[in-house]
């Protein structure tokens, strides 16, 4: 039971394809492998070529008479429009470098504004104070030469003291010249 094997009816059609394909190669390599055959080609191609060649010019003339694209148009049209892409790649890069750039100097700007509007304000509170520390100043000089003034008031009373005080000795020693002159009428009197 192992021996029975199905019937495949594509490998009859495999086998045929096989050997069909050995022999077209070898038939194929026995008429491309010699020199005639190679210098015929080449004749050909070289014939086929001018052939082409002439075919092209040709097909460029009546497309150019017919105002219609030719391959080479349609191609030179696709690389312009790759090179415009490309440049416009790179003004969409220089416009977001040159938006960035702008971004950061108007926040550059704005900070100086805020250290202008900060440095105004600290201007306009130093002349107030400053206003403020003239009119104190003019107090403080005015107080100064009120008090001068009472320096030189006490000065004199000073003096007016001392003059007081040499009276008061001068005083003293007549009052004690006059008592002792008043003991001796008394003792002269009381003596008499």
């Amino acid at each position: 039971m192992a021996d029975q094997r199905t019937f495949d009816p594509y490998e009859p059609f495999k086998k045929f394809n096989d050997l069909w394909e050995k022999q077209a190669n070898e038939m194929i390599h026995s008429w491309t492998n010699n020199r005639e055959f190679v210098e015929f080609s080449k004749v050909s191609s070289d014939i086929q070529s001018r052939y082409l060649e002439m075919f092209k010019k040709g097909h460029e003339l009546f497309a150019n008479q017919l105002n219609l694209p030719t391959k080479n148009d349609v191609a030179n049209v696709a690389k312009l429009s790759i090179q415009t892409e490309e440049k416009l790649d790179t003004l969409e890069e220089q416009i977001w470098n040159l938006q960035a750039s702008m971004d950061t100097s108007n926040k550059e700007i704005y900070s100086l504004v805020e250290v202008s509007r900060e440095i105004s304000k600290l201007t306009k509170q130093l002349r107030t104070e400053q206003v403020k520390y003239k009119k104190e100043l003019e107090k403080v000089s005015e107080l100064y030469s009120e008090i001068q003034e009472i320096k030189s008031e006490l000065a004199q009373n000073f003096d007016l003291k001392e003059e007081i005080a040499a009276l008061k000795r001068q005083v003293d020693e007549n009052l004690g010249k006059h008592k002792k002159h008043e003991r001796e009428f008394e003792l002269a009197a009381a003596a008499k």
